[in-house]
């Protein structure tokens, strides 16, 4: 999950919660985070899962042994490899066959090979490459006893393209000779086809394979596949088979690789360009949902509490507490990747905000991380929605990663505005826009939900007449449409369905509207089809955010085919985003819009954000903030004594009479911060380490508003004994 490249021979950088009992534990896969280092007392997190990361052995230590280290302390055991990159040295320099493969690498016009560290280029997936996965690593795997396998980022460069078995693979798939992309948008368009399928086809075979071999040892292997959204391999122009993926039958699920890192690509919004991280994240996770929803397959959210690229903890911290409101914002998925390696986390010092001083991870913030993370290890689904209007949909397509590079005939979509000129005027007004994926169409339950859909072909292509039918039904059983676009781009016309084979159609908006039976006019954009209605904008969506009020007249129109046409009710504008879920309070409040109060939520509710874990009799939070809180009001059963909140994870509860016991672990070197519901007020609080001795240096206070006592101290992986009296 980097966003790091390097050309030629550069080095890539550097790359809760208790685990409860073994046998509680194995029956629950809800959290989980992936590291390549073994067990050590520093990142000892707790999820339920240790995503084991490569299969290369370690001086002093097989791959086998990393593996049991986990193990040895109480986490089931997963595995994670780059199926598009990876520290394949044996494979690269030829010690697995005796050939050397770092020319599979993918190549620039330049003739640069794209590298993600030092003999660990991006490849073009090659037969000797895929039976390199099959055979020296996933079989590996397997008889390690490992049953779930991620198979990580499968990308193609869209600037790549230009390497010998790039064009070998050209010459077998379209029967006749490589053309060079640069040329013209047909060549583009053909060549991320190609890269589309190559990935598609690389992952049916390792799937397959891994489901076969392990049927063969009598396990049954389950296979996911851990990928940016479909939003940013657009915009990092980056091709990836995406979406295709979700209905393959060896594809068990998918991570869904979202953090800063992706969110803070800058934006075009009322033409300012500029970081808009919430936002960013809030559409990229709704991708994914998308993406998945209908097919019922398993999605993990991964947030990351810092990223790939150098910054500063105050950085850090503000940027994940904003990813992380806008995946809890999604209630209809409840697992999680919780961080991406955690050594790099708690073991690597970073900067101190306005300073060049680099110091480890700062105590308040892994206080703040951990409570966040032990959050999700009771997140509940919930059928609740968020706050105002959920019917409101843009179409996507694998297809918007066809047109980004490079640029053909003058027409650019800078930072990828075509979209975010579609989705950002109404998440900005507070309306949480979902994102529709067109190769999902077929499925009954994509559309249900959805009153006002939003398609333009000014930045993807439908592949498929099909698309056009399911469409056409939906308009006429009386959804409303609204096309917008001039159909200007260069890609209006690359060699596809509606222009060949019988087909004659300059642009594919005709076949759609000829299926409609519309002829859109000048000055004319609304058509009544059937029960329904399509407006046809003759605008390119990037102008919506491009422009300084760019957006007014498709609000406008947004609105009046919501309220007037679909007759839906009112389209609410407002600065807000509100879930409530279970006993959580998931707040963000959005800037740049014309509404700058502030939202206040009534208390007694538990601040998840603050490490001191304060009980606020109100919360206030301003525009550009977000906030998670605990709700104590909504305790399912307040009679009984239980964790609401804390920076470690708590196992092996026990109520005698009229005493509470717990124990508690979370990483070495951190500091605990908890709330304990009572029915009252404490009269004597004991807390030992894991040889009975009592721990002396420990804060406590009781809040009567919300009958939680406070309590802070030493946290520890072997574990913290805490016995409350009443």
């Amino acid at each position: 999950m980097k966003k790091l490249l390097f050309t030629c021979s550069l080095a890539a950088m550097v790359v809760g919660v208790s685990a409860q009992t073994k046998q509680s534990v194995a029956a629950k896969q809800k959290t989980a985070f992936q590291t390549s280092s073994p067990w050590m007392p520093e990142i000892d997190v707790r999820s339920d899962i240790a995503i084991v990361y490569g299969v290369n052995d370690r001086k002093g230590m097989t791959f086998e042994q990393r593996v049991q280290s986990w193990r040895d302390h109480g986490y089931q055991t997963q595995f994670m490899t780059g199926i598009a990159w990876g520290s394949y040295e044996d494979y690269f320099l030829g010690r697995w066959d005796g050939i050397n493969h770092l020319g599979v690498g993918q190549v620039t016009q330049k003739g640069d090979t794209i590298f993600h560290g030092k003999n660990m280029p991006y490849v073009v997936p090659v037969k000797s490459f895929i039976e390199y996965m099959k055979t020296a690593v996933v079989k590996r795997v397997i008889d390690a006893g490992i049953t779930t396998i991620f198979l990580e980022e499968p990308e193609f460069w869209a600037r790549a393209g230009y390497s010998a078995p790039f064009k070998e693979e050209w010459q077998k798939y379209y029967g006749f000779p490589w053309k060079p992309q640069h040329e013209s948008a047909e060549n583009t368009y053909l060549s991320s086809k190609l890269k589309y399928h190559l990935y598609y086809e690389a992952i049916k075979d390792v799937s397959n394979y891994a489901k076969a071999y392990g049927k063969s040892k009598g396990k049954a292997i389950k296979v996911f596949i851990a990928t940016h959204s479909l939003v940013n391999y657009s915009s990092w122009q980056i091709v990836s088979p995406e979406a295709s993926l979700a209905s393959l039958p060896g594809i068990d699920g998918y991570i869904a690789q979202v953090w800063t890192g992706t969110s803070r690509e800058p934006t075009y919004f009322n033409g300012e360009k500029k970081e808009r991280v919430f936002e960013n994240a809030f559409l990229e996770y709704g991708s994914m949902v998308s993406m998945t929803a209908p097919t019922g397959r398993k999605m993990y959210f991964l947030t990351d509490p810092i990223e790939d690229w150098p910054r500063d903890w105050a950085d850090y911290k503000k940027n994940y507490q904003a990813t992380f409101t806008a995946k809890l914002l999604y209630p209809m998925v409840a697992d999680y990747e919780v961080m991406p390696w955690p050594e790099r986390i708690y073991t690597h010092p970073y900067k101190v905000a306005n300073s060049d001083e680099k110091v480890l991870i700062p105590q308040y913030y892994s206080t703040q991380m951990q409570i966040m993370v032990n959050a999700l290890n009771s997140m509940p689904l919930s059928a609740n929605k968020v706050t105002g209007v959920n019917g409101i949909g843009v179409l996507m397509s694998n297809s918007l990663m066809f047109q980004r590079f490079p640029t053909h005939n003058g027409f650019e979509d800078p930072q990828f505005s075509n979209f975010y000129g579609q989705t950002l005027p109404l998440l900005k007004h507070g309306v949480p826009v979902q994102t529709v994926h067109m190769e999902n169409l077929n499925y009954a339950a994509t559309l249900k939900n959805i009153k006002v859909l939003v398609v333009s072909y000014s930045n993807m292509k439908p592949n498929s007449p099909e698309v056009h039918q399911a469409l056409a039904k939906w308009v006429k059983q009386g959804g409303i449409l609204i096309y917008t676009g001039k159909d200007d781009d260069p890609y209006q016309s690359v060699m596809e369905w509606w222009d060949t084979k019988g087909n004659n159609f300059k642009s594919p908006s005709e076949h759609l509207f000829k299926l409609l039976g519309i002829t859109p006019a000048n000055g004319k954009e609304k058509y009544e089809v059937g029960r329904g209605a399509v407006y046809v904008l003759r605008q390119n969506p990037k102008e919506y955010a491009m422009q300084s009020n760019g957006d007014s007249h498709y609000i406008e129109t947004v609105k009046q085919a919501y309220e007037a046409d679909a007759k839906a009710g009112k389209l609410e504008f407002k600065n807000s985003l509100y879930l409530e879920r279970g006993a959580y309070d998931v707040i963000s409040v959005l800037d740049e819009n014309a509404d700058a109060k502030p939202y206040t939520i009534k208390g007694p509710v538990i601040d998840l954000f603050d490490p001191q874990l304060p009980v606020l009799a109100q919360k206030v939070i301003n525009p550009g903030e977000q906030s998670l809180l605990y709700n104590v009001n909504r305790v399912t059963v307040k009679s009984k004594p239980q964790v609401l909140a804390a920076a470690a994870r708590a196992y092996d509860e026990k109520v005698q009479g009229n005493t509470y016991s717990f124990v508690v672990k979370s990483p070495v070197k951190t500091l605990n911060s908890m709330r304990v519901l009572l029915p009252a007020k404490p009269k004597s609080t004991k807390v030992t380490d894991a040889k009975g001795q009592q721990i002396k240096d420990v804060k406590t206070s009781w809040d009567e508003s919300s009958k939680t006592v406070y309590l802070g101290f030493a946290n520890s992986p072997d574990g913290i004994k805490v016995t409350l009296s009443w």
